[in-house]
């Protein structure tokens, strides 16, 4: 499905929250889905730990939507094991993850102005 076929990225939001940390831990580079896993855990300090099952049936989602893709481009074989798929962030999951990101700002935003948030510096 090519991007003008595609739905307006703001009309998947909100987002699953496994999926935007899915989307985050591609934003900067290609991983396989372990690596994902491990990525989302240590960003999160340990809060935020995808089992496999929500990790695959997210990431299967995801590929559906045209959020990511997966890559045929690989490391080096003495780093890689043949069995891993790697998996890339699209421009769309790019523009989904941004419109998810405004919304949650947003949210953080009357939270602060209604007193239930701490205002930040």
């Amino acid at each position: 499905m090519t991007d003008d076929k595609r739905p307006d990225p703001e009309s998947l939001l909100p987002l699953a929250p496994a999926a935007f940390h899915i989307l985050m831990a591609l934003a900067d580079e290609d991983r396989h889905g372990y690596a994902v896993m491990e990525h989302v855990s240590a960003r999160t300090h340990g809060a935020v730990r995808l089992s496999p099952g929500t990790l695959y049936r997210t990431i299967q989602r995801l590929l559906e939507q045209g959020l990511i893709l997966e890559t045929r481009e690989r490391p080096a074989p003495e780093d890689d094991d043949e069995r891993r798929r790697y998996y890339r962030l699209t421009s769309y999951g790019r523009s989904a993850a941004r419109a998810e990101a405004r919304r949650l700002a947003g949210l953080v935003r009357l939270a602060q102005a209604s007193g239930v948030a701490p205002r930040t510096a």
